[in-house]
Formats: structure tokens, sequence, C-alpha cells
């Protein structure tokens, strides 16, 4: 998914959802659709969308619009998402396919700033992501997997500085990762964590 232009990318995202199969979209991606009401209930970073089928229409907790980036991954979750489940093995960005390509912006949005907010107070990122519906894990000297999907964890590490090394973070993803969304949605989606993990911790 680009980050500029997105609109283009809403309307695709728009038209293949609505040439799919809202029942067997929701089987695969491990939501809700309601058959009557013609919408699915799909939770995404600790909040819960409604996402109405043929149009594609979003609606959030709140009255606000919801940001164009989310409508697209909600979209793109729905149409791609395989059935395959999370096995736990957890791969780099570089290992998705063609992620050598978006490192350069996956590294800017998301490694970055997670050392930035995050890399001399691990613990603030533990308990921001809690928040988020996140659990600690053990690597480095701290790390949380948040769920953003249901079929879709996304991990963040970080190793602490000393008075010779500077922190240093890392952004993981479940191996099965490129079986429901391209490479370019995670870049997007990892950055999302961080300011959401930010956020939360009132930083």
């Amino acid at each position: 998914m680009a980050f500029i232009n997105l609109n283009p990318a809403l309307e695709k995202a728009r038209d293949d959802f609505a040439a799919g199969n809202p029942e067997q979209m929701a089987a695969r991606a491990r939501v809700e659709f309601d058959l009557e009401a013609g919408f699915f209930k799909i939770p995404f970073l600790g909040v819960q969308y409604i996402v109405t089928f043929p149009g594609g229409e979003v609606q959030g907790p709140r009255e606000a619009a919801v940001p164009i980036e989310i409508r697209i991954l909600l979209l793109h979750y729905l149409t791609g998402a395989s059935g395959i489940p999370v096995n736990g093995r957890l791969i780099s960005f570089k290992e998705l396919p063609d992620g050598s390509i978006y490192i350069g912006p996956f590294t800017q949005r998301s490694i970055n700033p997670l050392k930035k907010f995050f890399g001399s107070n691990p613990q603030a990122m533990v308990e921001a992501a809690g928040l988020l519906g996140g659990s600690r894990v053990e690597l480095g000297d701290a790390a949380v997997t948040i769920p953003f999907f249901p079929l879709i964890p996304i991990t963040y590490v970080i190793w602490e500085g000393d008075d010779e090394f500077p922190p240093s973070a890392n952004v993981l993803f479940d191996s099965t990762a490129s079986a429901h969304m391209a490479t370019e949605d995670y870049a997007v989606m990892a950055g999302m964590g961080v300011f959401a993990m930010k956020k939360a911790a009132g930083i």
C-alpha cells in the first residue's frame, strides 16, 4: 500500500472486496459476519470496526471518520486472509516477500520511532501494548506481541543501550504473514503499532 495517493488504492480495495463471498471471507479472516445486517465486525489494533458488504464502508467506535489507511487495511485483510493459523515462528521484515524493497520506509516508520520512544523505557512499551490487547514475550530486554487482526500478530523488541551502545529495536512477524496480506501493508501496520503505543503511553 502506497503512502501517497491512497484514494485509488481504497477504490481498488473496495472493488476486490465487493467481488468476494462474505461468508467465506469471514471464515478465513476469523471474524464475524452479520448476514441479515450485511456487515463484518472486525477488530484491529484494539478497536472494533464495522465494515459493510458489499459497499466496504467502515465505521469505528466514534463519530470521527476512520483514517483511509485503516480502511484500506481492513479491506485488504478481509479479502486477503487465507485462514492459515498463526504458527508462532517469527521472521524479520526482510524475510517477507520483497521486504528489501520496503526496508527503508519500514525502518523510518517503525524501528527508528520504536527506539526513540521506548529505547530508554521499555517497560512503557510493555504497559502501552497491554492497553492495545498485546502481551509480553521473552525476547530482547523487553518485547510485546500485539494482535492487529485475528490472524496477524506483530512483535516489537527492544534492547536497552548502555554507555557503549545505543538502544536497538526490531519488529517481527509470524512466518504465515505473507499468506494474508502484502508486505507493503505490514510496513504500514508496523509503524501504526509504534505510534499507537506512543499514544497509549502518553508520550
